[in-house]
């Protein structure tokens, strides 16, 4: 294979900081002399970017690999490399697993993805790049040589890796590492450079952002951080994802409330609200505590909107600590959430815990839960009928004077959230329009230009 007219197809898998990890090994794999292909199984080579955290998306990595394996089988593909959390978790016995991987590349290989590619496509041999180094696992990679795959006018930045934080149920500790802060300094070049290249919406994502400088000995790390953000031109919003509920004191409320660039919207993943429950999981806080946050959002931020995450069925959740979790719900009164079924992950303590909950238990306690977040999302949708809300377009469809457009107010996570559908959008993607709601379609909101 002529190394020079090499086509790579790109396929990436999982949460915002995986996609940041595509982005840069899309700017290494260009700046290595290939060529992007949109067209995948057309390419010369595949590059899966793999997750790793659940069953599910373990699932969908395989089946993922599987596919372009099969390609190759076909002859349309010539090597199949594999990368990501999935490899870091599972080593070399992902080769073991799916028969046909050229090679299987760790998190710290990921900046030598053009190297790599070159070599995997001068040999016949299988090869597995998953060395670590106590340099490697240290480091804090620079993010500021990526190639965006979201639309231009909005980015995600990382401000860390890794975790210290030892919840049960969770593998992210063994894959990603422990906690490691972003120096302040490449964070701000970075948001700058997404700002003058066209970006007008940093969401802000780390493993748990309000964690941010405690490593670096920083006094109100995220606070500080996001207040020298929000001095840059031309950055119209800042979004703060991933928000464990104890790390958010009276100093980041205030900040946030107080700012005109922080939206507010934040992302507070919960997992569970019974204490017992809490405790198995080894998350820090209480239902009480829970409480009391939410309500000091709500006094602080009166158009607060809130998005949580939580978990049914973890080992020796009884029907009492599961309603009692509804009835957090019914009161919490969240804008949005998401929910997911307990998965024992192979290597976590949760996984050989007494009291494993049947999966027809968790199905019907899931269904049962988003049924309740569904009519609390209904009613507030009805409710904001007549509201007025200034949307950041992120698609325009149709014919010059009957286009329709698909954007977000800032209550709207872009990926995760609903949309607003503006009926007869004149603004083009990326501009910001004022906007009047006058239905909804389910969890979408129905606006018109002002």
């Amino acid at each position: 294979m002529t190394q020079k007219s090499v086509t790579v197809g790109f396929i990436s898998l999982g949460c915002p900081k995986n996609v940041i990890d595509s982005e840069r090994m899309l700017a290494e794999i260009v700046k290595a002399g290939l060529i992007i292909t949109s067209e995948s199984y057309k390419a010369d080579v595949i590059v899966v970017n793999t997750c790793g955290f659940i069953e599910p998306a373990i699932n969908e990595s395989l089946e993922a690999i599987r596919q372009a394996v099969e390609q190759k089988l076909c002859g349309n593909v010539k090597k199949v490399i594999v990368v990501g959390c999935l490899c870091e978790r599972l080593g070399a016995e992902l080769s073991d697993i799916v028969n046909g991987i050229d090679a299987v590349i760790g998190l710290e290989q990921r900046d030598d993805i053009g190297r790599i590619v070159k070599e995997v496509c001068s040999t016949e041999q299988p090869v597995i790049y998953l060395e670590k180094t106590d340099v490697s696992c240290n480091r804090i990679t620079d993010d500021r040589t990526r190639l965006l795959t979201t639309p231009g006018h909005w980015a995600y930045l990382r401000i860390s890796e890794g975790c210290d934080y030892r919840c049960s149920f969770c593998t992210i500790p063994k894959i990603r590492g422990r906690f490691r802060s972003k120096p302040q300094e490449l964070i701000l070049a970075e948001a700058q450079e997404l700002v003058s290249s066209g970006v007008v919406e940093l969401n802000i994502v780390a493993q748990d952002t309000t964690y941010y400088g405690r490593d670096l000995k920083m006094k109100n790390g995220l606070a500080t951080l996001i207040s020298e953000m929000e001095k840059i031109p031309q950055l119209k919003w800042i979004r703060l994802m991933y928000m464990y509920p104890a790390g958010i004191d009276e100093v980041l409320i205030e900040t946030i409330a107080r700012s005109e660039k922080i939206v507010h919207y934040l992302d507070i993943p919960i997992q569970h609200v019974n204490n017992q429950i809490l405790k198995s999981m080894h998350r820090p806080g209480t239902k009480e505590q829970l409480r009391r946050l939410i309500k000091n959002l709500r006094d602080a931020m009166s158009d607060i909107i809130l998005r949580t995450t939580l978990i049914v069925g973890f080992p020796g959740e009884s029907e009492r600590q599961f309603d009692e979790l509804l009835d957090f719900v019914e009161w919490a009164q969240f804008d949005a959430l998401g929910c997911f079924k307990f998965y024992p992950e192979s290597g976590t303590a949760a996984a050989e815990m007494p009291g494993q909950v049947t999966d027809k238990i968790k199905q019907q306690r899931l269904d049962e839960l988003m049924l309740t977040q569904q009519r609390i999302a209904f009613a507030k949708n009805k409710n904001r009928i007549g509201s007025r809300l200034t949307c950041l377009v992120d698609s325009v469809e149709g014919y010059p004077g009957s286009q329709n457009g698909i954007g977000r107010f800032y209550g709207q996570a872009p990926d995760i959230d609903s949309v607003c559908i503006i009926k007869n959008c004149s603004a083009k993607t990326g501009q910001f329009v004022d906007t009047k709601v006058f239905d909804t379609e389910d969890y979408d909101l129905l606006v018109e230009e002002l």
